[in-house]
């Protein structure tokens, strides 16, 4: 999976919110606001392909987690995109 390019994380008012690129996304209705872990995980796939795995690696060695823990997390934030329509 990989997060749909439209997307960009913009930095307003302090936040990193996700925007989407373009004509269309005048419509700002829904504001998807990253949190310090997300705009990690955002940056560290963006414009890769990445699945459930990859995330799991990334928070694990990035926070020093167990596995378990990195994989619950990362399945829960791969479907919050899911949910939000960001990935293709």
């Amino acid at each position: 999976m990989k997060i749909k390019q439209q997307y960009k994380v913009r930095e307003m008012a302090g936040e990193n919110v996700v925007i989407m690129q373009g004509k269309y996304g005048t419509d700002l209705t829904r504001i998807i606001s990253l949190n310090e872990s997300a705009l990690y995980l955002w940056n560290s796939i963006y414009e890769k392909e990445f699945t459930v795995e990859t995330i799991a690696t990334l928070l694990a060695e990035h926070y020093g987690i167990d596995d378990e823990v990195a994989m619950r997390d990362a399945t829960r934030w791969v479907e919050k995109l899911d949910e939000c329509g960001l990935l293709e």
